[in-house]
């Protein structure tokens, strides 16, 4: 029973917080000391089963158990109860539960005296107790049974203040935008379960490795729809403007969903990454979107004008960039930014109150004209030999590694941001602030080439090896990457000066108001039922009627 540990305690971990929600939660808001209480109980109790179950993994219970199982008829192998034990799961856990714990916790004091607090915390149990079976699931069918419980269960808390037009119109885009991304999926598991006979996420790669001859056209289907269900949950461009409308909803559900359920995208491809890796093409089309994604949003950030709709750009674009380092199959480096992205989106927003303390400090001083340009290729000349040196070492070459070149270039663009603050400085001691600069751009090439290696040597038995070459159409889809950081690079530090042209200018407001194109998902779903949006704009920014909440 030893090898069972880790399963048992994934299998146990998400029982309390459905329970709240499901038995407790009845008459929620009679009881909602009660509930209060119950479901951060449950939270703590779900985070203590994720530490246990990543102490067993690493003390050698490893093992994957299916406890119950029922077979289906015409070939679509079985729907089990069936937990999928890997290095995978072990850190999505115990991501999630940490960050549900934060934002069980937060809330119990933010939502205190609401008269819908009972409700709120009943919604918010079985969402986190969905999505930690979508994560444990090691059955498709289970799986999506569990991906769609966690998207109806969100949408409650998304849409949690009724009489906020706003609020229930955004969540209604995403409630439209999620059926389409769960019909595709449910048409992609049929498809492989047809070709592999399976329904075992475990069975997936020893089939394909059985499999003679090239990929069947089906499952290159599959991997098309699979992406697609991604791109839509991952509120890519030009499917985004939910994300940046529900900043109405309790700021813990911002936070949970920035920090861990916008996730669920990227963790679909990890989770079928056996056979996303074998289309080349549906790699590509994740590449090609996200890149997309990082350009909008990082410019439709750069006029976003509140807080936590900039948080919401922020999101998108960096959801954008896992999918592209999954399309580039870079899998362990996606889930090294998926970690790092959720606690620093978790503080963000949970601190988004306090914001305005960062504005008492002194700021520094706008560089505007040519100066900013040449003090930003002076950074690039500085990050550049540093990033190439300390890859070296690390073993990354041009030849051999051309997809980690291209992270390399992104991590340069990111050191000389870091450059650029001591470049740009108009003070005393400016060379000394230059050399801590340096020496921190120097610590996080070093932090982030280690992490890579040691999240590669962790998931090496979770996921497929990083594809480290490409082929033609991925090398100039990484000429395109380089470019596009680079662009974002030059723009944001001409920004101040290149506005005062009048072509900027129109352009700053096409991209206030997300360049319109939300506009005609706003028509669709009005067509579904009235909302009455008085004073809403269109567009997905409407940053003058929200309010940061703390």
């Amino acid at each position: 029973m030893v090898g069972n540990t880790t399963s048992a305690l994934m299998l146990v971990l998400p029982w309390p917080l459905l329970g709240v929600g499901l038995v407790a939660g009845i008459g929620a808001d009679r009881h909602a000391r009660l509930m209060r209480r119950l479901t951060k109980g449950a939270a703590y109790f779900a985070f203590v089963c994720a530490v246990l179950a990543a102490l067993t993994y690493a003390l050698g219970a490893t093992q994957s158990e299916t406890y119950l199982s029922a077979n289906l008829p015409t070939g679509l192998g079985v729907l089990a109860v069936t937990i999928y034990v890997n290095a995978l799961t072990v850190i999505m856990l115990l991501l999630v539960a940490f960050v549900g714990m934060i934002v069980a916790r937060y809330s119990s004091t933010y939502m205190d005296g609401d008269v819908h607090e009972g409700r709120f915390h009943r919604w918010l149990s079985l969402t986190l107790g969905a999505f930690f079976t979508l994560i444990a699931a090691g059955n498709m069918w289970g799986f999506l049974i569990s991906w769609v419980a966690t998207s109806l269960c969100l949408h409650e808390l998304l849409a949690f203040y009724r009489d906020r037009p706003g609020a229930v119109l955004a969540a209604r885009k995403k409630h439209l935008l999620h059926r389409v991304a769960d019909a595709s999926l449910l048409v992609a598991f049929v498809l492989i379960a047809y070709a592999l006979h399976t329904s075992q996420f475990a069975d997936i790669a020893p089939a394909l490795a059985a499999m003679p001859g090239p990929l069947p056209e089906t499952l290159q289907i599959a991997c098309g729809l699979i992406a697609l269900s991604a791109i839509l949950k991952s509120a890519q461009f030009p499917f985004h403007g939910w994300l940046i409308q529900v900043m109405e909803a309790p700021t813990p559900v911002s936070a949970l969903m920035h920090a861990g359920i916008i996730y669920t995208g990227a963790f679909l491809v990890l989770r079928t990454s056996p056979i996303m890796s074998q289309v080349g093409w549906a790699g590509d089309a994740l590449i090609l979107v996200g890149l997309v994604s990082i350009a909008a949003a990082s410019l439709m950030m750069m006029a976003a004008t509140n807080i936590k709709g900039s948080l919401a750009y922020s999101t998108c674009a960096q959801m954008g960039f896992m999918l592209m380092e999954c399309g580039l199959g870079l899998y362990s480096v996606a889930v090294l930014h998926i970690i790092a992205h959720s606690v620093y989106k978790a503080h963000a927003f949970l601190s988004s109150g306090s914001v305005v303390d960062n504005f008492r400090a002194p700021a520094l001083p706008v560089v505007s004209g040519a100066a900013a340009a040449w003090r930003t290729v002076l950074g690039l000349v500085v990050a550049a030999p540093m990033a190439i040196g300390i890859g070296t070492g690390f073993g990354v070459t041009l030849q051999q590694q051309p997809t980690l070149i291209a992270m390399g270039v992104i991590l340069t663009v990111a050191m000389t941001q870091l450059l650029l603050q001591a470049l740009n400085a108009r003070t005393t001691g400016t060379g000394r602030l230059l050399l801590r600069m340096g020496g921190l751009s120097a610590l996080v090439c070093v932090a982030y080439f280690s992490l890579h290696m040691l999240f590669t040597r962790m998931l090496g038995a979770s996921l497929p090896a990083d594809r480290l070459q490409a082929d033609d159409i991925q090398q100039g889809l990484l000429g395109l990457i380089v470019v596009v950081f680079l662009g974002l690079l030059f723009v944001q530090q001409a920004l101040p000066r290149i506005l005062r042209k009048p072509f900027w200018q129109v352009a700053y407001v096409y991209l206030y108001n997300d360049l319109y194109i939300d506009v005609f998902l706003t028509r669709m779903v009005r067509r579904f039922g009235p909302v009455d949006v008085a004073g809403w704009p269109l567009a997905s920014t409407g940053t003058q009627s929200r309010e940061v909440q703390s």
